[in-house]
C-alpha cells in the first residue's frame, strides 16, 4: 500500500512538473471546431493571391499554381486525404485580413508578411515562415538608376493595405528622399501601372519583383535594384482561438521542411516507410501517434508529401534556378546548408 501511494505521489509530481506525456500512446484527439467544419463541408477554404508569379497565379484553366497554393494542397491532403479538395478565394492585400477574421476562409497563404500588429491586434496567428524576403525596387534599365538612393523625386507604385506601403514611407523619411507614392488597390493594378509607364519604379517584395520581371516581352529592359529596405517573413495565417487547427497548419509546413532535411521526396515517400531511420519513421507515421495527437491520422505527413513533395521540391518547381523566375535558395535554404529554414523535430 505504501509503495502504491508512493507511485501515485511520484506520478502526480511528474505531471505537475510537465514531465509526463500529455496523452497515452494510441489515443486519438477529437477534431476541434475548425477540423470538424472543414471535414463537414469537404474542402479547405484557402485565401489566394490574385496573381504573383511563382507564389500564386491562376493558369489558363483557372487552376492556382505556385508555392502558396501547394502549401494549401498539402494542408488539404493532411486533413482530408486529397490535395484537390481546396477552394481558392482570391484576396487582395486589403481584403485578406477581414476575410480570415470573418471566417470566409480557413487559412490565408498568399505572400502574407508576419508582423506584430497583425498577430496582436488583428486576431491572427502565423505559422512557420515559408519564405524569407525583403522589399525592393524595379526600374527601367534606360533610366540609368542603379541604387535606390537615386530615386529622389521619382513616382513609385505601391499597393494599398500592404506592408510595402508603410515600408516605402518609412524608408523615404529615414533617408530623406522625396518620392511620390502612387497607391493602387491591388498588386495587379500596381503592376499594370508600372508596365504602362505611370510610375518610375515599383516597390514590392524582391522575389515577387523577380516574378513580375519575367512577364515582360524583354525582361532585360528592367532591373531589380540591389537595395533591400525591409524584412518580409511570409507565413500562412489562421484565426486565433483554435489551437488544434493552428497546430495542423504549422506542423504540416514543418513536415515538408523536415522531409527535405531527411531526403524524403514525393517520389520516394512510399518506399521510405521501410527506412530504419527513427526520424523518418516518426515523420511518416510508421511509429508514434503524432498525427492522432492533433486530430489527424498517422499518415498525415506522408499524404501531404506525396501530394506536393517536400519544401525543396516546391521551391524549385515554382521559384528555383531552373524555373522561369530563377531564384537561388539563399536565406530559404535549410539551416544545415547556410539558410534559415528550420523545423522542430517530430518526437
Amino acid at each position: 500500500m505504501a509503495k502504491h501511494r508512493a507511485r501515485r505521489w511520484m506520478g502526480a509530481a511528474l505531471a505537475a512538473a510537465g514531465l509526463l506525456l500529455p496523452m497515452a500512446a494510441g489515443a486519438q484527439v477529437s477534431p476541434g471546431p475548425m477540423l470538424s467544419s472543414i471535414r463537414s463541408k469537404g474542402y479547405l477554404d484557402c485565401g489566394a493571391n490574385p496573381g504573383s508569379a511563382g507564389f500564386g497565379v491562376p493558369d489558363s484553366r483557372g487552376e492556382h499554381r505556385g508555392m502558396d497554393p501547394d502549401f494549401c494542397r498539402a494542408i488539404a491532403a493532411a486533413v482530408l486525404g486529397d490535395p484537390s479538395r481546396v477552394r481558392f478565394t482570391v484576396l487582395t492585400s486589403q481584403s485578406r485580413i477581414p476575410a480570415l477574421q470573418s471566417g470566409q476562409v480557413d487559412v490565408v497563404a498568399r505572400t502574407f508578411t508576419w508582423t506584430m500588429a497583425r498577430e496582436t491586434s488583428s486576431g491572427l496567428q502565423f505559422g512557420p515562415i515559408t519564405f524569407h524576403d525583403g522589399q525592393g525596387f524595379i526600374v527601367r534599365r534606360a533610366t540609368g538608376i542603379e541604387r535606390a538612393s537615386q530615386l529622389e523625386g521619382a513616382t513609385i507604385c505601391v499597393s494599398a493595405g500592404s506592408t510595402n506601403e508603410l515600408n516605402l514611407a518609412d524608408w523615404a523619411r529615414t533617408n530623406r528622399i522625396a518620392i511620390r507614392p502612387l497607391v493602387f488597390e491591388s498588386n495587379e493594378d500596381t503592376r499594370k501601372a508600372y508596365a504602362s509607364g505611370r510610375c518610375d519604379s515599383y516597390s514590392l517584395d524582391a522575389s515577387q519583383l523577380a516574378g513580375f520581371r519575367t512577364t515582360f516581352a524583354d525582361p532585360n529592359e528592367h532591373i531589380i535594384l540591389p537595395d533591400v529596405i525591409s524584412k518580409e517573413p511570409h507565413a500562412p495565417a489562421v484565426r486565433k482561438g483554435d489551437q488544434q487547427w493552428y497546430d495542423v497548419v504549422r506542423w504540416t509546413i514543418y513536415a515538408l521542411i523536415l522531409a527535405e532535411e531527411l531526403g524524403v521526396t514525393q517520389a520516394n515517400a512510399e518506399s521510405m516507410l521501410e527506412s530504419p531511420n527513427p526520424d523518418i519513421r516518426r515523420l511518416l507515421g510508421v511509429t508514434g501517434d503524432f498525427g492522432p495527437s492533433i486530430g489527424l491520422d498517422r499518415r498525415w505527413a506522408l499524404t501531404a508529401i506525396r501530394a506536393v513533395g517536400n519544401y525543396g521540391e516546391i521551391f524549385e518547381r515554382h521559384l528555383g534556378e531552373r524555373s522561369p523566375i530563377g531564384l537561388k535558395r539563399g536565406l530559404n535554404a535549410l539551416w544545415s546548408q547556410g539558410g534559415l529554414l528550420y523545423a522542430p523535430p517530430i518526437r
